[in-house]
């Protein structure tokens, strides 16, 4: 069995859009799509708990929190702008024949492949 499954179709989320979902063990995770990358990152601002994907993408590839304005970077999941200073965790992700697979979270700090 592989360590990705799928959570969402690709044309589900539009260049420059956040979606909510849960992974296969029930973990909420935002997805970003960032000039046609797509990211994943834990669904919870580090500064105060609100859900990443209720914010907003900016052209730098960051996510801001819309409740204080904390903002991460959406591949490597680090802080860029406080109130928040610690980093989100990330997942792998990869999409397939139209889907995105959410796999494994990485550990903070790791380079992104590909």
């Amino acid at each position: 069995m592989s360590d990705f499954q799928p959570v969402a179709d690709l044309a589900d989320l539009p260049e420059g859009g956040l979606m909510a979902v849960k992974n296969a063990a029930g973990e909420a995770v935002c997805l970003a799509n960032v000039k046609g990358h797509v990211s994943a990152m834990v669904d919870c601002c580090t500064h105060a708990q609100f859900p990443l994907s209720d914010g907003v993408i900016h052209a730098d590839g960051t996510v801001e929190c819309v409740w204080h304005g904390a903002r991460f970077d959406c591949a490597t999941g680090a802080a860029c702008k406080g109130p928040a200073v610690d980093a989100v965790m990330t997942y792998d992700v990869r999409v397939e024949d139209g889907k995105i697979l959410v796999g494994p979270k990485r550990r903070i700090g790791a380079e992104v492949a590909g």
